[in-house]
């Protein structure tokens, strides 16, 4: 009698053998992931913390700031 992450893992590696089209579907999904997390993140989302502030503590004030602004903001 094997384990039960044993189980689950021969489940799931038989499944993925005997499949044909999802094989394609799973390289559809894993595209799509890789687009939504590098590609975009270069275009979309900048680190503007390197941008506007020069050293880590300029940074971690302003996050401070940030953040507790809007706890007081709330109250």
């Amino acid at each position: 009698m094997t384990s039960y992450p044993g189980r689950i893992y021969r489940f799931y590696r038989d499944g993925f053998k005997s499949m044909t089209v999802g094989k394609t579907l799973w390289k559809i999904i894993l595209v799509k992931l890789f687009i939504m997390f590098a590609v975009l993140k270069l275009f979309f989302f900048p680190d503007f913390l390197s941008t506007k502030f020069s050293t880590d503590e300029q940074r971690a004030d302003y996050v401070m700031e940030q953040i507790t602004k809007s706890a007081q903001n709330q109250n």
